[in-house]
């Protein structure tokens, strides 16, 4: 969707809230996001949905979660009611579902591929304020009391390392040479084998997505943004996503022990949880090389910029 078009549909989508206005693109990749204003003048953020990437159950369900972990105490945005009392509006001429969350402030902790900034001990403190408030949204979703027909995708082992994995078969990412295609398969056989003494772990509802990009940061405090990507899923894939785009930073070893003690200070972590923190960053490594298959050309270069994250990372890990 082009942006002048992006543009036009919400303003047509923000009707559904009684708004006349002029929205700000902020982003126009999975889905577009705009900055505009509630009927009531309150800073908010419209989404139109990418079609085909969630159904529109599963949107509302992302809906109702935020309201549930709202309702536990967490500070999330939370979804902006219609003028029919909907938490999701139907654009015709976008052929696009919309939704409309609160406004949350701060600037981001950072994005992919740009080394973090601030000292290495104010990098670790927001670290150890990211792992906690990961461990908070497990707890406040362990305990939330959803809605009957509520349902999000699962990201199982077989969503992960199997045949067809849920973000791509990311050993056919085209930029590949043969012998990158057999570290990422080596990498693909040992983790399927670590998922597969896995029965029993700590699977429920996780963010996903808790990137850089996603982890709001204020007076040293993190909120997370951008429940989309929300799943049924690994507990510790949770903390391997955060971790991924540390994978060149010099520091990573620091950061990943303090996002794990910051976890720990309020849930508990599993045996092994070190280990399997790298073995989680991996595959969300993995996944990211599958996602860009079909969103981006062949020759793009972010394309062969995931697979080079992939391949440094797997090479590492597998030693």
């Amino acid at each position: 969707m082009k942006d002048v078009e992006a543009r036009d549909f919400a303003r047509a989508a923000m009707r559904h809230w009684g708004v006349e206005d002029e929205p700000r693109l902020i982003k126009n990749r999975e889905n577009a996001v705009f900055e505009t204003r509630t009927a009531e003048g309150a800073r908010a953020a419209l989404r139109l949905h990418r079609p085909g990437y969630q159904s529109d159950d599963s949107i509302r369900s992302e809906l109702w979660w935020s309201e549930a972990l709202v309702a536990a105490g967490m500070d999330v945005p939370v979804p902006v009611r219609t003028l029919a009392d909907d938490v999701l509006a139907e654009v015709p001429e976008a052929g696009r579902m919309a939704s409309l969350v609160t406004w949350v402030d701060g600037a981001p902790m950072g994005e992919g591929d740009v080394p973090l900034e601030g000292t290495p001990d104010a990098q670790a403190a927001l670290h150890f304020a990211l792992g906690a408030e990961l461990a908070r949204l497990h707890l406040a979703s362990d305990a939330a009391d959803l809605p009957e027909g509520f349902t999000r995708p699962v990201l199982d082992r077989d969503a992960l390392v199997g045949d067809d994995p849920a973000w791509g078969r990311f050993w056919e990412n085209a930029s590949l040479t043969r012998p990158e295609i057999e570290i990422l398969q080596a990498a693909r056989a040992r983790l399927a084998e670590i998922l597969e003494g896995q029965a029993g772990a700590d699977f429920g509802l996780i963010h996903a997505d808790a990137l850089r990009e996603n982890v709001m940061v204020k007076d040293g405090a993190v909120q997370l943004i951008d429940f989309d990507d929300g799943v049924f899923g690994f507990r510790m894939y949770e903390l391997g996503v955060a971790m991924s785009q540390n994978w060149d930073q010099p520091n990573k070893d620091a950061l990943g022990k303090a996002l794990l003690t910051g976890y720990a200070s309020l849930r508990e972590l599993p045996d092994g949880a070190e280990a399997l923190l790298e073995a989680f960053t991996v595959m969300r490594g993995l996944a990211s090389c599958g996602w860009v298959i079909g969103r981006y050309a062949d020759d793009h270069p972010a394309t062969r910029t995931y697979a080079v994250r992939a391949v440094e990372l797997c090479r590492g890990w597998l030693g």
